[in-house]
């Protein structure tokens, strides 16, 4: 298997890391450069802005106060890019944004699930394909929390 390695700009010292540390394994990969200044679309899709809609929308007790819709914008536009990308973010294989989007829509969907009995709308069904395709590898079942691990490391934020 190749890991690809997508490098922001240059090559700096938290890269060069990550980079050694293949080497040193002896891990083959693929080093791609990211121009800055013209980011191709995955990059933006790293689920930060869908990590943060979901740590609101999970805290907010206010059911008018826009968080829930938020959630669904940002799942939405997940979807759209999935449609004609997928069926990962970049395409045909896997890469590190899926790896950092993964465990955070696995903790959306338990989180969300257990403490709103919210679920990512069927009307996303590219999001649903998604995360089947991402929480059934091999990688992804070796390491995920156990679901009472993440109710549970959630509890505190939902109920202070």
């Amino acid at each position: 298997m190749l890991f690809c390695l997508f490098v922001l700009c240059f090559p700096g010292p938290f890269c060069q890391r990550v980079l050694l540390t293949l080497e040193e394994k002896k891990v083959p990969y693929k080093l791609l450069l990211v121009n800055l200044s013209d980011k191709p679309q995955w990059y933006y899709l790293d689920g930060s802005k869908i990590f943060g809609a979901f740590v609101t929308f999970l805290k907010s007790k206010d059911a008018n106060d826009g968080a829930e819709q938020a959630l669904v914008n940002e799942l939405k536009a997940l979807d759209e890019h999935l449609k004609g990308h997928g069926p990962f973010i970049a395409g045909d294989k896997i890469t590190a944004v899926d790896l950092a989007l993964g465990p955070k829509l696995y903790h959306l969907q338990i989180a969300l699930g257990h403490f709103k009995k919210w679920y990512v709308p069927e009307s996303l069904t590219c999001v649903h394909s998604y995360m089947k395709a991402v929480f059934s590898r091999d990688s992804f079942l070796k390491t995920q929390a156990a679901k009472e691990h993440v109710i549970a490391g959630w509890a505190p934020k939902v109920d202070p």
